[in-house]
């Protein structure tokens, strides 16, 4: 008997707790730009009893992203596809951080869409930055996030940062507006998607304990994610399994009337914010 193939995009924290949610019974499909990270992924979740075919993807580049698609397509029926990779302000430049974060994003809907079938599900891993970024974006620009051609999607002229901008942390602009870009991605994408009985979706986190967050919290934005855990409802930070947890729903059965979505997963830190003195 065939099995289902999950695909998932990006192995580091988030990305191997949702393979571990999905990958029972599966063929996981597991990609990275980083060979040294994907073959330590691939290693554990082997050792762990899982099927697991590796293939090194560089999301900013469509013919890489490609590949995966379709090398993916052959291995089987594409059940699930959890796009998970991404750069945080601390570790990337503001071109990189567009590249991988914006662009990747959309590189990975369109390349997927050509081999989805009835009952697939992709989930993207925005944030709560996305949503801290509604509102301050003009309407030209996050429609061209929404719909223009990947091939145009970096030209427009508002994604070039001010040149009286000042900020404490490089890229967290870039960051920002990348992730408002998947999320209204994703919601664009969602009739094409159905068109062809598959499903799209978004999840953004806040502050999650992985190996990047752990590198956030270092960085000049502690103090505004320390805030995150200790005005939030929960008052925790969050883990990966709270994440798969989640992606593991939308890509079943029970979410089927759930497309062009997201889920925002901060512990109830934007409620609080907003309601709670």
């Amino acid at each position: 008997m065939s099995r289902n193939v999950v695909v998932i995009i990006g192995t580091g924290g988030m990305g191997l707790a949702i393979a571990r949610r999905l990958g029972s019974g599966s063929h996981l499909v597991l990609a990275d730009f980083s060979q040294g990270q994907l073959d330590s992924a691939t290693e554990t979740l082997r050792r762990e009893g899982h099927s697991v075919h590796a293939i090194q993807t560089d999301v900013g580049r469509f013919d890489s992203v490609q590949n995966l698609a379709q090398q993916a397509s052959h291995l089987g029926n594409i059940h699930a596809i959890a796009h998970t990779a991404g750069l945080s302000p601390a570790q990337a430049s503001t071109d990189r951080i567009y590249q991988v974060d914006l662009l990747g994003t959309a590189h990975v809907i369109d390349a997927f869409l050509s081999v989805v079938s009835a009952d697939t599900a992709l989930v993207v891993i925005a944030s709560l930055a996305g949503h801290q970024t509604k509102g301050t974006l003009s309407e030209d620009l996050e429609k061209h996030l929404a719909t223009a051609p990947a091939d145009k999607l970096l030209g427009h002229p508002e994604l070039a940062p001010p040149s009286d901008l000042q900020e404490n942390a490089p890229g967290l602009r870039a960051y920002g507006i990348s992730k408002r870009a998947n999320i209204v991605r994703v919601q664009a994408s969602a009739a094409a998607w159905g068109k062809k009985g598959a499903r799209i979706n978004s999840v953004s986190p806040g502050l999650i304990s992985t190996a990047m967050g752990h590198q956030e919290m270092q960085g000049p934005l502690k103090a505004q994610l320390k805030d995150l855990i200790d005005n939030s409802a929960v008052t925790r930070v969050g883990t990966p399994g709270d994440i798969a947890n989640v992606v593991a729903f939308l890509c079943s059965s029970e979410a089927s009337f759930i497309t062009g979505e997201d889920i925002l997963m901060d512990g109830g830190w934007a409620s609080s914010k907003r309601w709670v003195n």
